[in-house]
């Protein structure tokens, strides 16, 4: 099911985008697949901490997050990945590993590989592992406004 709080935000916004449903997967690779979306365009999120608070890295699904490019662009001291317990309870609304990528929707930052912003379009996780959402980069950026920087190797 999709995310009310992230369908509210967005119809609120009168911002255009599509709904994809799939088979169930809940690797990035069997989403890509199944949705029939290029893993390049589909993002994942990963949950980090960063000294201790909770944060979005949203990076292609055929790539991996490089915790190192964080640390520095984060300038902080501490970055690790989070496990579920710290931010499941954070996405009432979200089945556990589909969090769409809006941190500003639940209060924390958000960090975007400019790989994804390079496509014109972004295809996310929409809270569940039946649903994506397709929507413009432009409007994406203009909502969450993400600090964008290399993330990956």
């Amino acid at each position: 099911m999709l995310s009310k709080k992230l369908k509210a935000f967005l119809d609120a916004r009168n911002v255009k985008y599509i709904t994809i449903t799939h088979s169930p997967a809940f690797t990035a690779a069997e989403i890509a697949r199944n949705a029939h979306v290029p893993p390049d365009v589909l993002a994942k999120t990963v949950m980090v901490t960063l000294d201790g608070a909770l944060a979005m890295a949203v990076v292609p699904s055929n790539r991996r997050l490089r915790l190192e490019e964080l640390h520095d662009l984060a300038a902080t001291d501490d970055v690790e990945l989070a496990p579920e317990y710290l931010f499941k309870r954070r996405f009432p609304d979200c089945e556990p590993g589909a969090m769409p990528p809006f941190g500003n929707l639940y209060d924390m930052s958000t960090y975007v590989s400019p790989d994804l912003a390079a496509e014109g379009e972004i295809v996310f996780n929409a809270g569940s592992h039946i649903e994506l959402i397709k929507m413009s980069w432009h409007d994406y950026e203009r909502l969450v406004r993400p600090r964008v920087a290399r993330l990956t190797v």
